[in-house]
């Protein structure tokens, strides 16, 4: 079920039947219709622009008193969209379609006069019942559209709780570091580091 499909917003209400009937209650069906339809191409095309979908690992050992990660790393999963404050109305844009999700902001300390926001869905119930299908049916068309099949590869295994394993973890790693624009491998680096303790550095940046 596409839960971004029930939500409670102006661009997808359904039609009020007691307003009009006839020619005039299927105008209005059509009417709304249409603006649904450039309400998704406006979604679509703003996350090629701004979207990210992304995995992220974060080292927790045991630890003393506090117990970690059999695999030693937490694996979490986030699909974002980022504004400064001028556009944030767009992220709330967002948030109120897919029903999911919220709007963070990002103080900012450099040079820039204005803070970010971010609209966030980490949840991975809200993934899988609301994002990942919206983008299923309405596909991407820039080379995010590769990174969001990994995504949902990544969601798929995490799902199955593969990533509660080395070799689960690894394959993850190894799907993640070719993902947004094929970053620096050094989350692969490192968690191979941790599983082949034998092997040096410079081997591993070979890989």
């Amino acid at each position: 079920m596409l839960r971004y499909s029930s939500c409670n917003d102006d661009w997808v209400r359904e039609p009020n039947s007691s307003e009009s009937y006839g020619s005039d209650n299927s105008l209005a069906a059509e009417n709304q219709q249409e603006r649904l339809i450039k309400k998704i191409g406006w979604i679509t095309g703003f996350v090629d622009g701004e979207g990210c979908f992304s995995i992220h690992f974060v080292r927790q050992p045991h630890r003393h008193r506090r117990r970690g990660y059999k695999t030693g790393y937490q694996v979490a999963h986030e699909f974002a969209v980022t504004q400064g404050a001028r556009s944030v109305e767009c992220l709330y844009m967002l948030k109120r379609f897919f029903g999911v999700g919220n709007v963070y902001l990002n103080r900012r300390h450099d040079n820039h006069k204005e803070d970010l926001y971010r609209f966030s869905v980490a949840r991975r119930d809200d993934l899988i019942e609301s994002i990942i299908p919206f983008f299923q049916q309405h596909t991407l068309r820039t080379a995010k559209q590769s990174d969001f099949e990994k995504f949902v590869k990544c969601v798929e295994l995490m799902r199955q709780e593969w990533h509660l394993t080395v070799s689960g973890l690894l394959e993850i790693a190894a799907i993640t570091e070719t993902m947004n624009h094929c970053k620096p491998r050094t989350d692969m680096i490192r968690i191979l580091r941790d599983y082949t303790p034998n092997i040096q550095r410079s081997a591993l940046i070979k890989i």
